[in-house]
């Protein structure tokens, strides 16, 4: 075999192992939004690596989650908030709560999420085009108007399999793209062990930075979604242990991609005092440290976490609508195409009204971490309820994690509140 031969096999090696990478890449694409990536971007920028430890915590919760909902999807056939509804004493009420819940705190996501990509084209545009300068607003609102309707006609024509596939090439892009950045801007050893040791920025805005970080990283529509996405890729009870390796992994990948977005805000950013508070700020503080060519990789980045993240969050509601009435999702309903075309409308406000989108991703992420303990006391009861689980027991270590994950999330929610009467 000559060497361009094996160069060639090689590559389709590589390219079939991640496109053979599972359900947990709509966890990826969920959790590593530009919300995710706001949210690290500030924190490494304005606090260090001080807040790694709470990055550390959700990322092992989330995949001890991510493993108890897709057994319950795999052993019982059955979608979450189905689960809820038919299981549960009150579990309608929680489940309808639990849909309002993440309806509104990932539509206000979105919104930001849309704000920011228009706003990073916008600024790779101007960088060549002098005169849109001007025009700010006007083309920052046609590129969101653009990004959204062609994502709207990709879901009008698309399957999971598509959307998947999709969802790969740009995770893909921007885990290398981070990575790439993290060689030019290198954070001190110290601060990252520093980071791993539990404290709290004591300053204003250092609380909702907390919540925000386990609002985007915890998400629970990541959770809610597993089932059916395992159901999607096929998966049946003969696929626990793949199930079990495919949510260690988008958990580890989720742990790996943050921490080095934070690691290069915190190198580059920090121990300069630029904290970064609009979308042009990680260009104009990236610059000097890193160079041009650091700069358009990690805004590359960016763009690939926000537009992953709106394929995801754009389905959310159809399919927590499904989970509830336990059907398929159907991507050519009249309800389908309703209720993303309205979720396409609201993704418009931050752009229409000229918001500064980095405020309202990161209040948007603080919202989503309030419906987080119902999902998991709802995990909780079915996977413990031997008849619901067709006799399979679920291990100590699991419900110990599960237990834990429901006490941080409690504690997280309660300095949520907090967070959100020190803003108003």
């Amino acid at each position: 075999m000559s060497e361009s031969e094996k160069n060639k096999s090689l590559l389709k090696k590589i390219i079939a192992l991640v496109l053979g990478f599972g359900p947990g890449i709509f966890a990826i694409g969920f959790t590593i939004g530009t919300g995710s990536i706001t949210s690290m971007i500030v924190a490494g920028s304005t606090y260090g690596m001080q807040l790694l430890w709470v990055l550390l915590l959700s990322c092992l919760f989330s995949g001890i989650l991510m493993f108890a909902y897709g057994n319950y999807g795999l052993i019982t056939g059955e979608t979450a908030l189905y689960g809820f509804k038919k299981h549960i004493k009150g579990g309608k009420i929680i489940a309808i709560l639990i849909i309002l819940g993440i309806a509104f705190g990932q539509w206000n996501s979105l919104m930001g999420i849309l704000g920011i990509s228009a706003n990073i084209l916008y600024e790779i545009f101007a960088m060549n085009f002098e005169g849109l300068v001007n025009y700010k607003y006007e083309a920052v609102l046609i590129i969101a108007i653009v990004i959204i309707s062609v994502f709207y006609g990709l879901l009008l024509i698309g399957k999971y399999t598509f959307f998947e596939k999709v969802l790969v090439i740009f995770v893909t892009i921007m885990g290398f793209s981070f990575i790439v950045s993290l060689f030019f801007v290198q954070p001190l050893p110290a601060d990252v062990v520093m980071g791993l040791i539990p404290s709290i920025p004591d300053v204003p805005g250092g609380k909702m930075m907390v919540a925000a970080f386990v609002g985007t990283t915890m998400a629970a529509a990541t959770f809610l979604s597993r089932p059916l996405f395992v159901k999607g890729k096929g998966w049946t009870i003969k696929d626990l242990k793949r199930q079990k390796n495919d949510s260690i992994t988008a958990a580890i990948l989720v742990f790996v991609i943050s921490g080095v977005v934070m690691a290069v805000a915190c190198g580059a950013l920090f121990h300069q005092g630029k904290p970064v508070k609009a979308v042009l700020d990680m260009a104009n503080t990236l610059e000097p440290v890193a160079g041009n060519l650091a700069v358009s990789i990690f805004f590359f980045g960016t763009l690939s976490a926000g537009l992953s993240s709106i394929f995801p969050i754009l389905l959310i509601v159809p399919l927590l609508i499904a989970d509830y009435q336990s059907g398929e999702l159907d991507t050519s309903s009249k309800q389908f195409r309703i209720i993303t075309f309205v979720a396409c409308l609201v993704a418009l406000i931050v752009p229409v009204f000229g918001a500064n989108p980095i405020q309202m991703q990161i209040l948007s992420q603080v919202f989503n971490v309030f419906v987080l303990p119902l999902v998991i006391i709802g995990i909780i009861i079915l996977v413990n309820n031997k008849k619901v689980m067709k006799g399979f027991k679920t291990g100590t270590f699991v419900n110990i994690g599960l237990g834990a994950s429901l006490i941080f999330a409690c504690i997280i929610s309660y300095n949520g509140v907090l967070a959100l009467f020190e803003f108003f």
